[in-house]
């Protein structure tokens, strides 16, 4: 009987014990509705997360109240379809959805839609009609290219000094892999655009842990970072929009996951997500970049 009791005590000891997520602070899980949560971006007042679900799921973007946990409001784009929503961006008051996965690295109908006076929405349910900016890629000359070339895959992207800027996700096989991420600028216009590939950036060389998943931008320092499974890179003290000019500082987060969203809570903290797993719905998480 005491070995039974000492056995009980020892498996519910074990399944008390908090789980470890490394360098990241859980913050809440995500419900079902989100359980492939592939971007976000925080409101002007920084009370509510801006969400959305990745290929297949419907056009909608999600908001969740910070402090209740809870999903308040739900706008689904009227002329938009989900083809592979990636990423979430924010300029004043208008967000941006990126859809433009493009994993085999063949389309060519990437879009961006614009969804203006998006704080002034209220809580509730609700249809919108958004702006669109399509693109391609100005050196891209085949649908899909030799595996080799396959960098032209997007689910990273913000805002800055009235243009977009996109950063690859590396898709080519791991022989000759060297995770590069390649950065495209767009206008921030309306219509059919051509993405300009202005810089590439090599973050490491590690297939599964090195391709870029999501990106931010603090507008009022612009502080960026950039998100892997299982890193974060913080880019500062750049000149114009070469952004690996300045200062780069990679943070190991010591805990592999399929993180593809990231926003910055304030200066000094990030909200990160991830996608729901067949073992675990997905949660949301803070990092506090001064303290690694």
């Amino acid at each position: 009987m005491k070995f039974l009791s000492f056995i009980i005590f020892i498996i519910t000891t074990i399944q008390c014990q908090p789980q470890d997520y490394g360098a990241l602070e859980y913050y809440t899980t995500l419900p079902q509705l989100l359980e492939e949560n592939s971007g976000i971006s925080i409101s002007q007042d920084t009370e509510r997360l801006y969400m959305i679900n990745d290929s297949g799921a419907s056009p909608t973007i999600f908001s969740m109240d910070l402090e209740s946990k809870k999903i308040v409001q739900d706008i689904t784009l009227s002329n938009a379809k989900n083809v592979d929503w990636e990423d979430l961006a924010s300029f004043g008051n208008t967000i941006f959805v990126g859809d433009f996965g493009n994993n085999n690295n063949k389309r060519k109908d990437q879009t961006i839609y614009w969804l203006e006076d998006f704080d002034q929405i209220d809580e509730g349910s609700y249809s919108a009609f958004a702006k669109a900016t399509t693109f391609t890629f100005e050196d891209q000359k085949k649908y899909p290219p030799k595996k080799k070339h396959h960098n032209f895959d997007v689910e990273a992207f913000f805002v800055f000094q009235s243009h977009f800027y996109l950063f690859t996700r590396n898709r080519i096989p791991q022989k000759e892999f060297n995770g590069t991420t390649k950065v495209y600028k767009i206008p921030m216009e309306e219509g059919t655009q051509t993405a300009v590939l202005i810089d590439q950036f090599k973050t490491c060389s590690d297939r599964e842990d090195c391709q870029i998943t999501s990106a931010a931008i603090h507008q009022q320092t612009g502080k960026i970072a950039l998100l892997s499974y299982n890193k974060v890179w913080i880019l500062e003290n750049y000149t114009d929009d070469h952004f690996f000019s300045g200062d780069i500082k990679k943070i190991k987060l010591r805990y592999t996951s399929q993180k593809e969203s990231i926003t910055f809570k304030d200066v000094n903290n990030l909200f990160i997500s991830e996608e729901s797993s067949s073992k675990k719905q997905g949660n949301l998480y803070i990092l506090d970049i001064e303290e690694q």
